[in-house]
């Protein structure tokens, strides 16, 4: 994967802060593809449905170049960019969400924890309309005022209900300025709180009843306004949506990585990055990457690669927690230099992933052992002799 060399921004603001949001990191690339293609445009977007997908899925290391006769170039945009490529997977399901974004409807992510679903949505926001930041995230405790309005109760008690005592949600910020709002882990919302979406998705207005009688008392959404939400397939009898409120929604499944290379390199790139922000150097080989990520998709898959069955750990073997490990051993590695071999840390990571749901994971994860890693030791792979020869740290 090719990475643009402007996406990272400078200055202390950008220092101070341990996460980039996309419209921040990759303000360049935006800027860019927003001169770079000059054609229609939905209501209230930033990019074309075309360069959205750009945005998100890369330029497959091609170098775009903007038109001779391109109008309106911020000052300092380089003429040509390489666009990096920020969510793996198919190109057609992120044209799928493209789309339904361009007509003004509500995308639902689901999938399995880690998948990158959050991350899609917050891309997709950033390239529609400019920001991710008009976020709400859904637990037990999220009330429909979040979801709506609140109110300034000095202001409310100073001069009574009006528009500038009230305290508009991400969501009705969204809806008056033309925005994408983001709600995350929708299903966790208590079904009474997922309910006050039905009516602003299909009625496109939030009624202030203590503002009846005035101008303000409806708040349409202004064109270009829609919502993406995400749900995890294991948190599905949470919070059960209404079938209301799931018409309003588009459904897209967001699956794991597919392709063992395309996994490996992607949690070596994440990892990496995440240990030299520390200013260390990153020294995990391609060996221990690609034996981490192997047993990863093994495990969530229940299958070998060369088709053994595996038992199948209750948690979630994600990409996302393969990064985590992937950078624990980094960190290790770079911080003990003297007495830390990545590759003999890795057992006793992998059983601190498997037990987080069921303490009887930790015996699935030794059954891994006894099977898979066994096999391929005794097949004469080096690497997995050695972790085969690990197998008493499993069992502490």
């Amino acid at each position: 994967m090719t990475s643009a060399t402007t996406a990272t921004p400078t200055g202390p603001a950008a220092e101070q802060r341990q996460i980039v949001p996309p419209e921040d990191r990759y303000a360049t690339e935006l800027a860019f593809l927003a001169a770079h293609d000059t054609g229609p445009r939905p209501p209230g977007w930033r990019l074309t449905p075309q360069a959205a997908v750009t945005f998100v899925m890369g330029s497959a290391g091609q170098s775009l170049t903007l038109p001779a006769d391109a109008a309106d170039v911020p000052e300092g945009l380089p003429r040509r960019l390489v666009i990096e490529q920020k969510f793996v997977g198919e190109r057609a399901l992120v044209e799928r969400c493209v789309i339904t974004l361009a007509g003004e409807r509500g995308l639902l992510l689901v999938g399995e924890p880690g998948t990158a679903k959050s991350l899609l949505s917050e891309l997709l926001a950033a390239a529609v309309c400019g920001t991710s930041a008009l976020t709400v995230q859904g637990t037990a405790g999220t009330t429909e005022d979040q979801l709506k309005y609140g109110w300034n109760y000095a202001l409310l008690l100073a001069q009574g209900p009006s528009r500038s005592a009230l305290v508009p949600s991400p969501v009705l910020s969204a809806m008056t300025t033309g925005a994408v709002a983001r709600v995350e882990e929708i299903t966790r919302c208590l079904p009474e709180v997922q309910d006050a979406l039905v009516s602003l998705l299909s009625e496109r207005r939030v009624a202030v009843p203590e503002l009846a009688g005035g101008p303000d008392a409806q708040l349409h959404a202004a064109p270009g306004f829609t919502l993406i939400a995400t749900a995890n397939l294991r948190d599905k009898g949470v919070s059960e949506m209404s079938a209301a409120l799931k018409r309003r929604f588009n459904f897209e499944t967001i699956g794991p990585i597919s392709d063992l290379d395309t996994e490996t390199e992607l949690v070596r790139r994440k990892s990496r990055a995440a240990v030299e922000r520390t200013g260390a150097r990153y020294g995990v080989d391609d060996a221990v990457l690609e034996v981490l990520v192997t047993a990863f998709r093994e495990l969530r898959g229940g299958r070998t690669a060369e088709g053994w069955e595996v038992e199948r750990p209750s948690t979630v073997m994600s990409t996302a927690e393969a990064v985590s490990v992937a950078t624990a051993l980094g960190l290790a590695a770079a911080y003990f230099p003297a007495d830390r071999d990545p590759l003999r840390l890795l057992p006793g990571h992998l059983l601190g992933v498997v037990r987080k749901d069921d303490p009887a994971d930790a015996a699935r994860l030794l059954g891994y052992w006894d099977g898979a890693v066994r096999r391929r030791a005794e097949a004469g792979a080096t690497t997995w002799r050695t972790l085969w020869d690990l197998r008493a740290v499993l069992e502490d």
